[in-house]
This record gives structure tokens, sequence and C-alpha cells, in this order.
């Protein structure tokens, strides 16, 4: 479980976080639905460890983020403007991030860029925004992290990509992670979202999309 409590953030006088308070479960999915620079990028980056917040804290399965732990143990992310190596293809960038952690092995490479559908050689310099996007998924998952943490993942998906994502999220879903999606497109959340909340200037709301609401792709 990861728990945001009484979350504030302000950058030059603006307030970003207004009070957060809200609890993640393990085995959903979490939709963060609302405009640009509503909030919902930086409470991922406040989950994520990326941002420490003014005031307020962050549990991860009861443990304080930036006291007990400096990062979440096991996260997988996208956030904004993130791209892997360019010079090297999909198999070996992810390589190379599996021998940080050494959580996942060869066949967990190839598995999961054959279910992105990126059995390719070509280097990631070369690939179209749509394959970049997949890749970024792929790398946010491969390790099967218990914490998802998913910054506008439709960005530049096609119809067979978002279905691709949805069929991705939901296995998650059952592995037992908790994941948390971003995003101010619909379609990314009402076929899979648990629960979506509202993000509006700063502050988060139950509520604004009805989830299991069927969209055509």
């Amino acid at each position: 479980m990861v728990e945001l409590i009484d979350i504030c953030k302000t950058i030059k006088k603006r307030s970003i976080l207004d009070h957060i308070n809200y609890q993640f479960e393990n085995g959903k999915i979490y939709g963060l639905y609302g405009p640009n620079g509503s909030g919902k990028t930086m409470i991922l980056r406040v989950l994520a460890g990326l941002v420490v917040p003014d005031s307020g804290r962050v549990l991860i399965h009861g443990r304080e983020l930036h006291k007990e732990i400096s990062f979440p143990p096991s996260v997988g992310l996208i956030i904004e403007h993130m791209e892997l190596l360019p010079a090297y293809n999909a198999e070996e960038n992810l390589q190379l991030l599996a021998r940080i952690s050494k959580k996942a092995d060869e066949e967990d490479i190839r598995k999961i860029l054959k279910d992105v559908g990126l059995e390719t050689k070509i280097p990631v310099k070369k690939y179209s925004l749509g394959m970049k996007q997949r890749l970024n998924i792929a790398q946010a998952i491969f390790e099967k992290p218990e914490l998802i943490l998913l910054d506008e993942p439709g960005n530049a998906l096609d119809e067979a990509g978002i279905k691709t994502f949805h069929q991705l999220m939901n296995r998650e879903k059952e592995r037992g992670a908790c994941i948390i999606i971003a995003t101010h497109s619909k379609s990314d959340l009402v076929n899979i979202c648990d629960e979506v909340l509202l993000v509006e200037n700063g502050k988060l709301k139950q509520g604004g999309i009805q989830t299991g609401e069927r969209m055509d792709y």
C-alpha cells in the first residue's frame, strides 16, 4: 500500500499540490485525470521519490519516503520527456537497465519486447514516437515492480498500441501491482481503472469519469 498524507508542494509561490491525502492499494489500477498543469505529474514525482514535498508524508508499505527509505524499493516509471539511449536497440537498452537491480533476465526482456511488439534490432534513434512509447512501457514493467507510475502512457500510441497497453496493465494488476496512471485522455483510463481521481488546481477529488465505461478503440 502507498499512502499520501497531507502532501503540499509550492513552486515559485504557486501551490502545485494542496493537502493531498489518499491510499493506493496493491492489485488496483488508479487514474489521475485532469488538465495539463493540474498537479498530476507532480503527484507521480512525489510518489517516486523524485520530488520532496514541502510538508506531509509518503508511506510505502508503512515506511516513510526520504526518512526510512530514499526511493520506493520496487517501482516502474514513465515520466514526462523520458527517452532511452538512442544508439542502442530495445533489447540492449533493457539489458543495461537490468544490470542495475538484477531483477530481470534475458527471458524477461525477450518476453516483454514481444508483448509490446518491439522484436526489432534497429536503434531507438530510428523509432517512431509510438515505438518509443512502447519501449517506455516495456522498461516500466519488465522487472515486475510492485508500484507502477505512468505519466501520459497513451501518448503517440495508435489503437493497437492502446489495446496492448490495456492488456498489459490488466496483467500487472492481476500480478498484484499498484498502478497509477496520470493523463488528460479518457481513453487511457475508462476501460481499465478501478478508481479515477480528478486532479484540479493541486487538489485531489474522487470521481470525474465512470470506471467500467466502454470506449471504442
